[in-house]
């Protein structure tokens, strides 16, 4: 039977030149967060995730560690697909974009965008942060330093590449926001791209000089140039679900390529558009460069785009040289898988910048954590087992109204107010055994001490459910818990 309750979800792809970092396990594990919901909620989901492989910063990393382009990305995407067993994420796959059919799919995109008479060849001098992989105006910089990447230095390339008619779009972008008015958020990035827009695009180049810097998808037809790295990386949102090969069927035609025409046998029908996951130093290219890119091959746009702020430390950006830098394995070799997850979506917001130090990780693991869930599941299934106040009853049944506010919080992206809902719960159970004192009233009325622990154990058991897409194993903890009626033999959270 037909599912039309479907959904897509990718993260962006980071750059294999370092270990992944905090601020990407914050994009990885919300876009987690949102399929894991998803799926209990009825959806097919296809959760996308993977690496950047091509591109100067990475040409330029291979070769000053005396390796192999090839050979480098391979040790690092290795690396960063560990992850899914470190943080605990269930991405449907992993993408490469050195993979021979994103290779593939990126020049047969290309030769579309040239066909559309969007692509041309010109000699030009511009400013380039190697950091970003951008090219930069005067007006983008401070002190002739990119923002983003201050101890870097911007490369003047004068060369003859060739370009995408990003000019040729701004109508079509403006047109595409106005009718889709919550493609972007949140409303505050909207506004911002629509403002870019308004005010001009200029062409951006797609190409690089193989003899320069020859790490990348070679050009169509044009052996001395490669691609330009966001060209190429922006269409594994389409190659990951098969693109090109279900391509026409985007077109509305019956004899597309792969022969099949309905949408549960078409993989890049069944599944386009996408919701996309991102930083706020990708808005430009997300919401702007690729939509029009999309639009240039004949392909429908994105679905949403969700953008997330940045994390800071002690007020200042992540630095090396500073030492503010946070590893999310060190925190997950100090708290757990579940407490990184946790303080993720909890304490970062959403859309805004939010600062993160090892203090922070520490006081919000202690109080809500081991102080908090952990002692609760503790006090209630120690006087459960002891009392025989057992309750047993499917998932559906504590699955009610209360679920339709978490549930709707996540499809927001409001993930630290779904999770501040589930944790009130468990506010709401602590108070409830001060008022009732259930370990004072069972020496006189242990029935009654039943049934007032019957009912923390009910409230125990609607936690451990909504807390399924945030914190997974130690959901699991606490239905198993309540299955065996017994209290868990080690602390969920050992106080730190």
């Amino acid at each position: 039977m037909q599912n039309n309750k479907r959904i897509y979800i990718t993260t962006t792809l980071p750059y294999v030149n370092a270990a992944p970092h905090i601020g990407f396990a914050l994009e990885i594990i919300r876009a987690d967060i949102m399929a894991r919901h998803y799926r209990e909620a009825g959806y097919e989901v296809f959760f996308n995730f993977g690496t950047d492989e091509h591109g100067k910063k990475i040409y330029d990393k291979a070769v000053s560690e005396g390796k192999d382009p090839q050979a480098y990305c391979d040790e690092y995407a290795a690396k960063f697909d560990a992850l899914k067993k470190t943080l605990d994420v269930t991405y449907d796959n992993f993408i490469r974009t050195t993979d021979p059919h994103h290779v593939l799919a990126a020049q047969e995109f290309w030769k579309r965008c040239e066909a559309a008479g969007d692509i041309y060849k010109k000699k030009y001098q511009v400013k380039y942060c190697v950091g970003c992989e951008l090219e930069k105006q005067d007006s983008d910089l401070e002190d002739g330093k990119c923002p983003l990447h201050p101890t870097g230095t911007i490369e003047l390339i004068d060369e003859e590449n060739y370009f995408f008619r990003f000019s040729k779009y701004q109508k079509q972008l403006l047109d595409l926001y106005e009718k889709n008015p919550e493609l972007v958020s949140p409303q505050s990035r909207m506004n911002e791209i629509r403002a870019f827009v308004e005010r001009g695009l200029q062409d951006f180049s797609i190409s690089r000089l193989k003899e320069k810097m020859p790490w990348g998808v070679p050009v169509p037809s044009d052996d001395s140039q490669v691609m330009y790295v966001w060209f190429d990386a922006l269409v594994n949102y389409i190659s990951a679900i098969g693109w090109p090969s279900c391509a026409e069927a985007s077109r509305g035609k019956s004899d597309h390529v792969c022969g099949e025409d309905s949408p549960e046998t078409c993989e890049f029908t069944k599944w386009w558009p996408v919701v996309q996951v991102c930083g706020k130093d990708n808005l430009r290219q997300q919401s702007a460069m690729w939509q029009a890119m999309l639009m240039s091959a004949g392909i429908s746009p994105s679905k949403k785009i969700f953008v997330n702020g940045f994390i800071i430390s002690g007020g200042q950006k992540m630095s090396k040289s500073i030492g503010n830098i946070i590893e999310p394995l060190s925190v997950v070799s100090e708290y757990g898988t579940d407490a990184l997850r946790f303080f993720l979506a909890k304490e970062v917001t959403p859309f805004e910048d939010s600062d993160v130090t090892n203090d922070r990780i520490k006081e919000s693991y202690n109080a809500y954590l081991a102080n908090g869930l952990g002692n609760l599941v503790s006090r209630v299934m120690k006087m459960s087992e002891e009392y025989g106040a057992e309750v047993k009853g499917e998932r559906e049944k504590v699955k009610g109204d209360k679920d339709d506010e978490v549930g709707r919080l996540i499809e927001g992206y409001q993930f630290d107010r779904a999770i501040g809902v589930i944790f009130d719960k468990a506010t709401a159970l602590d108070q409830t055994i001060q008022r009732e004192q259930p370990f004072k009233v069972w020496k006189t009325e242990p029935e009654k001490a039943k049934e007032i622990v019957r009912g923390l154990v009910a409230g125990l058991y609607e936690i451990g459910t909504l807390l399924s897409p945030f914190m997974p194993a130690t959901s699991e903890a606490i239905l198993k818990a309540i299955k065996e009626n017994k209290k868990p033999e080690a602390p969920l959270f050992m106080r730190k």
